[in-house]
């Protein structure tokens, strides 16, 4: 993992947005995904922690919007507009959505990583934003951290090592 400037860390369902010479890390990702949207031309970077799919799964009351794949991706968006980005720039890189658990059950909504690789997906083609790159799936944790200098995402996966995509 890369330590130049400061580590801005993002923590489960939460979003924040960076630029050089910081970076930006997240950890926890098992069935979570941590998405991080950039804008190479501005040099600017932002990265949700989704924890579930959607937000129609919210509970009445205050919603989280990092929480889920379809806010936390709007949300993202948003954001790094205010800040400069331009839409029609933005790539994505994605990691995590491993399935912690094994079920015998047929039931698909024990398979929450998988829904939520799904879901951020479908929402990064909402917006026209191609994934670049991913590390999504298996039965392993991650800790992610992206520079948004580099554009390189780091990947380390509990017990499976470390890579950059």
């Amino acid at each position: 993992m890369n330590s130049v400037g400061q580590v801005i860390k993002v923590g489960i369902a939460d979003l924040n947005i960076v630029r050089p010479p910081n970076v930006i890390r997240t950890s926890g990702l098992g069935s979570c995904v941590g998405v991080v949207i950039y804008d190479e031309r501005m040099a600017i970077a932002g990265m949700v922690h989704v924890m579930l799919p959607d937000s129609s799964l919210a509970k009445s009351g205050h919603m989280n919007k990092a929480k889920y794949a379809d806010t936390g991706i709007t949300e993202l968006v948003a954001q790094l507009k205010a800040e400069g980005a331009q839409s029609y720039r933005l790539k994505a890189k994605i990691a995590g959505g491993a399935q912690m658990f094994q079920f015998n059950l047929q039931n698909s909504s024990f398979k929450i990583g998988p829904r939520n690789v799904e879901a951020v997906k479908q929402m990064l083609q909402v917006y026209h934003i191609p994934v670049i790159a991913e590390d999504v799936g298996g039965s392993s944790g991650r800790t992610i951290e992206f520079d948004p200098r580099t554009c390189e995402l780091y990947v380390r996966t509990v017990n499976k090592g470390n890579c950059r995509i």
